[in-house]
């Protein structure tokens, strides 16, 4: 009896071992809404129509991006279930599609949907629903306010910094400028312009008129032509890219030339100045944080061999010329990163805890020297740009990257 007690002993200790073990693996695997053992549901909403549909580029690229992370094996073992709404730019309608994605679709979470006022309508359901609004394709500065509304995110750079980079570089290029502004008379638009002001600082007087449009107008030509009457040297053009080939191509035909500068959001070779016509749009001014897909000088880069590689294999038919599809494959190799860094914790909650932890951080298409970084106290991934000249078919990078810290 003695003999056989003592070899039950060691079984019975290595089935509790064994019992133990399995319950803390199963303990170690957390799921919310949307996640699974094999599935992460991620919903998206694009202006696949109406007046901004020129970026539904961003929505496309992502979609086949999420692909080709699942014909590699997914996320942890996870494939990715993108599911991408169209909202046509309207708010009601993205208010309508995230109640759809987070109530019927049960996604764990909301993605890169684009647009400041579109998101706007949104952010106060997602955070009282307590579901992410991640990686926000909009660069307005209050998604930056993680005590208020600790689920939402953006991730580009904010329209604030940018803008006051180009009154920094007015003020050093051409101090007695006379500066008409076009801008979206929404967040987006008046955000660029308070950055506009406050990097003039005392010199706001520059700015000679201010002229907002409405983005259900079909035309800004009117207004255009107003900002040349009033005897505008720079025309600063905060727009989206449907407008803003509208307000390059009515300074042409009216003969006017000033400085441009067009907001980055609409610097798209293919979206923009190839509509607007690659002629006038000569000499027109923007910042960026991204490769331009068009210049040749990344041929040899590591990082665009990948994402070159990527368009042949899994988007053939996508424009490499086309800014939103750099950016759709940055943001969503951003929100890999994330889901990576998740494990097996896949909560809402350990999905903004790992956002918001994010070091150093290099997607393939941001440009050498440009890092996304995140802290709980900090929801602004991406706080650096560089000048950029449009010259023949293509950008050109001159000066140094800079920072909103820099530039303020």
């Amino acid at each position: 009896m003695a003999a056989v007690r003592s070899q039950v002993a060691p079984l019975w200790a290595a089935l509790v071992l064994c019992t133990a073990m399995s319950s803390e693996a199963l303990a170690q695997k957390k799921y919310d809404s949307g996640a699974s053992d094999t599935e992460i549901k991620i919903g998206n909403i694009m202006p696949y129509s109406g007046p901004a549909s020129a970026y539904a580029a961003i929505g496309k690229t992502e979609e086949a991006y999420f692909n080709k992370v699942n014909a590699e094996g997914g996320i942890n073992g996870r494939k990715i279930k993108f599911i991408s709404y169209d909202d046509g730019y309207s708010p009601p309608k993205t208010v309508e599609q995230a109640r759809k994605l987070v109530e019927s679709d049960n996604v764990l979470l909301i993605f890169g949907s684009l647009g400041t006022s579109t998101n706007g309508a949104i952010r106060k359901y997602m955070n009282e629903k307590k579901v992410p609004q991640l990686f926000v394709a909009s660069g307005a500065s209050k998604w930056n306010d993680p005590k208020q509304y600790p689920w939402t995110m953006g991730w580009q750079p904010s329209y604030v910094s940018e803008a006051r980079i180009y009154a920094k570089y007015i003020m050093k290029e051409k101090p007695d400028a006379k500066i008409g502004v076009l801008y979206q008379n929404d967040d987006f638009g008046k955000d660029y312009l308070k950055g506009l002001k406050e990097g003039l600082g005392p010199k706001t007087s520059m700015i000679v008129l201010e002229e907002a449009y409405d983005s259900s107008e079909p035309t800004i030509d009117e207004r255009v032509v107003k900002l040349k009457a009033s005897g505008a040297d720079v025309f600063i053009s905060i727009t989206s890219p449907k407008f803003a080939a509208q307000g390059i191509k009515k300074a042409a035909e009216i003969n006017w030339h000033p400085m441009q500068i067009i907001s980055n959001v609409s610097a798209s070779v293919s979206g923009v100045l190839e509509p607007a016509g690659i002629e006038i749009s000569q000499g027109i001014l923007s910042a960026t944080y991204t490769k331009d897909g068009s210049d040749p000088q990344w041929n040899g880069d590591d990082g665009m061999k990948k994402f070159y590689n990527f368009l042949a294999q899994y988007q053939p038919k996508a424009d490499k010329l086309d800014a939103g599809v750099v950016f759709g494959y940055a943001a969503a190799q951003t929100m890999v990163k994330v889901l990576q860094m998740c494990g097996d914790d896949l909560t809402r909650e350990n999905v903004m805890k790992q956002a918001a932890s994010l070091k150093d951080f290099a997607p393939d298409t941001l440009l050498p020297g440009i890092k996304i970084n995140t802290a709980p106290d900090d929801f602004a991934p991406i706080e650096q740009l560089q000048m950029m000249r449009f010259k023949g078919k293509r950008w050109e990078l001159f000066g140094d990257i800079i920072s909103s810290e820099m530039s303020q």
